[in-house]
């Protein structure tokens, strides 16, 4: 998910089942450990909310106030692809299947949700088949079907009208030769991919065998939507909800409000409890105020979720009391800065490993807030969580990881740069560690002589108009752009699909990677889903790691880290590991 958001071309080979590898008083607490086992305190302390609940309580009613730092890439369940936006579309929208709403390891954890159950599967893992459950209905009475689901599905492989969601479906369901969607083949068939036999049942037929399919299922793409009621690129001004809440007021890129969804049957639904009244959302608010309002309890939730900003660590770290408001989760995010092969002159590779060479790994960490709420520096792509990670630095920044420069130099000179060249470096615009990141390596690269100009693009289109738009990258000379990546599902797979596969790469925009185009990783990834043995399959996962950073086609900035203030009066907060943050779908107001 983008910090927080595909699957190969074929997922070939035997089904493999991928593992995956939230204020009060008083001073009791039941359980309370952070080993992830559960347990629940409502004493307020650093960490409060890592591996247990904080303050739970099964009192209803209150508004919770929501913050955004940009705007929203979409609420539309076919077209996002941030982490924040699927934690909060559980509000509104049911999927098939979700991670499961409970503290420590157990929010990893799949479980069925429009579903009667997980998937079941056959035909060697190429089929998988779900029921509905009864009595789902959406927000104008109309009850769920499977037809609503498969069009669901259908609609979100539109990648010119949706262009913001992942790719899992439309590259690994078997589609019909041609097939579009339906925006563009509306009475094409397509049982070849999914079949609707009767109105509470689905079932998928893949290409090829893939035993991780209930992952796919917990996309929002899964969600229902009423075909006759689809107004493609405009659905997500009104989106019908199915969820305990629906839109009560939706003004695009400023905000919305969430109230209570009284088609909601709360006996179909064993995960949600449906606690606040409803949500009220603002969107552009600067993320340094959106500190300073968490703190003084005028807003409960900065919806982003990847932690306070430079400006406002000092200020918590150093203060009992909000440090008593926080939490610091290791997550399996990447922060990092894609160097696109696409845009002279990083079509040499030698150029690109000056960039490797020449960066100041200390200063990336430090613009990210530092080891505490930025993370540990990153010298591979996939974090310490991930299964089947392994350490290793082809690109040694001296000592002290401030950058070896003469060795950036050599290959300046070996790629015909000697005098060093110009280029562009993008970075959101509403993100201040990104901003921070950029000019830190417009310091550090200056000094081989690489000469950064920096570019900001808004969060809300950023990969489907500027970074993730291949043409627009060409065109604006966009040489790097900053990002990040988090595990779609703790697992090698989960993580580097997404991040590494050259056929994820849409020229029509929504791209999250642009800048890996090896032909070799994504055979690799091809033989790597379909080994059976876990300890192999873990290995494989790591050689495309280093085959990746043998191109030199990324910047691997900081494993990422987060520091969270749970807002003034949340009950039920805790972190999910599923999601990086707090368990948006669980929280309720004192």
């Amino acid at each position: 998910m983008n910090s927080k958001r595909v699957v190969t071309a074929v997922a070939a080979g035997a089904a493999v089942v991928m593992g995956l590898s939230a204020c009060g008083g008083g001073s009791t607490s039941t359980g309370g450990s952070t080993n992830g086992s559960g347990g629940s305190s409502t004493t307020a302390a650093f960490n409060a909310a890592l591996g247990q609940v904080f303050n739970p309580s099964d009192k209803k009613g209150g508004v919770i106030k929501v913050a955004n730092a940009d705007k929203w890439d979409s609420v539309d369940p076919g077209d996002t692809y941030y982490a924040y936006s699927w934690n909060f579309a559980r509000l509104y929208t049911r999927s098939l299947t979700m991670f499961k709403p409970a503290a420590g390891k157990g929010s990893a954890e799949l479980v069925p949700d429009l579903a009667e159950s997980l998937g079941v599967p056959s035909d060697g893992g190429k089929t998988w088949t779900y029921k509905l459950r009864k009595g789902v209905k959406f927000e104008d009475g109309t009850p769920v079907t499977s037809k609503d689901v498969k069009y669901g599905v259908l609609r979100s492989i539109d990648k010119e009208v949706l262009p913001n969601g992942p790719s899992y479906f439309k590259n690994t369901l078997a589609w019909p030769d041609g097939y579009q969607g339906p925006y563009k083949n509306k009475d094409a068939n397509t049982d070849s991919a999914i079949e609707t036999p009767d109105d509470s049942t689905i079932v998928f037929h893949l290409k090829a065998s893939f035993g991780g399919f209930d992952y796919f299922a917990m996309i929002p793409q899964t969600a229902p939507v009423q075909e006759a009621k689809d107004t493609g690129k405009k659905y997500k001004e009104h989106v019908l909800a199915t969820g305990p809440y629906k839109f009560s007021t939706n003004e695009i890129d400023k905000g919305f409000k969430l109230v209570r969804n009284d088609q909601w049957d709360a006996a179909t639904d064993p995960n949600r409890k449906a606690l606040p009244d409803g949500y009220e959302v603002s969107m552009n608010v600067n993320a340094d105020d959106i500190d300073n309002r968490l703190i003084q309890g005028d807003v409960q939730v900065d919806v982003q979720g990847t932690g306070v900003q430079a400006a406002s660590l000092s200020r918590v770290l150093g203060d009992p009391t909000l440090k008593g408001q926080a939490d610091n989760p290791s997550t399996t995010r990447l922060w990092y800065t894609g160097i696109n092969p696409t845009v002279a002159p990083f079509d040499n590779k030698a150029c690109r490993e000056a960039v490797e060479y020449a960066a100041d790994r200390t200063a990336y960490q430090t613009a990210f807030g530092g080891p505490f709420s930025g993370g540990d520096i990153a010298t591979q792509l996939m974090p310490p969580a991930v299964p089947g990670a392994q350490k290793f630095d082809l690109y040694p920044a001296g000592p002290d990881n401030k950058g070896d420069v003469a060795k950036a130099k050599e290959k300046l000179a070996e790629c015909g740069h000697a005098d060093g060249f110009e280029t562009n470096i993008g970075y959101r615009s509403d993100r201040p560690r990104e901003k921070a990141t950029a000019e830190a390596l417009q310091q550090s690269l200056g000094r081989a002589g690489i000469k950064l100009t920096l570019k900001a693009y808004p969060s809300g289109d950023y990969f489907s108009q500027f970074a993730g738009n291949p043409p627009f990258v060409r065109a604006n000379n966009l040489g790097l752009v900053q990002n990040g990546w988090m595990a779609d599902w703790n697992d090698g797979y989960g993580f580097l699909a997404e991040l590494v596969d050259s056929r994820v790469i849409r020229e029509t925009g929504g791209s999250t990677n642009t800048s890996v185009r090896i032909p070799e990783v994504d055979q690799m990834l091809d033989k790597a889903v379909s080994e059976t043995d876990k300890s192999k399959r873990e290995g494989d996962w790591s050689a495309i790691d280093k085959r990746v950073m043998e191109e030199a086609v990324i910047l691997p900035g900081v494993h990422g880290k987060s520091l969270l203030l749970r807002g003034k009066g949340l009950t039920n907060v805790f972190v999910s590991e599923a999601y990086g943050m707090y368990d948006y779908l669980s929280l309720g107001m004192a």
